[in-house]
């Protein structure tokens, strides 16, 4: 399956429930033998962080902001479904996912 990234990055990924887990901020991939494989998405505030190579001032300044403020989830590359790439989806509960 071919997806552009670059219009996935920044859209909401919606839960089995069909509610918002949060925006997709970052995707981590691999390239071997001359070919890209997504290996996880970040998703959250921390993905944020994460993608502009500042994670470690991220969690200082969500930290100070409160506890309110959602960290992030790692979504494993099998575990999203991009079939409708304008929505991506969790093929799987929350639950499930590793918090960032």
């Amino acid at each position: 399956m071919e997806v552009h990234l670059e219009l996935l990055v920044g859209r909401k990924v919606l839960t089995l429930d069909n509610t918002s887990l949060g925006r997709l901020e970052e995707v981590h991939a691999d390239l071997r033998g001359g070919k890209c494989y997504i290996e996880e998405y970040l998703v959250g505030s921390y993905g944020v962080f994460q993608r502009l190579s500042a994670l470690e001032i991220g969690r200082a300044i969500l930290g100070i902001a409160g506890k309110s403020i959602k960290t992030g989830y790692r979504i494993p590359w099998d575990k999203l479904d991009l079939s409708d790439p304008s929505k991506p989806r969790l093929k799987c509960k929350v639950n499930q996912l590793k918090r960032i």
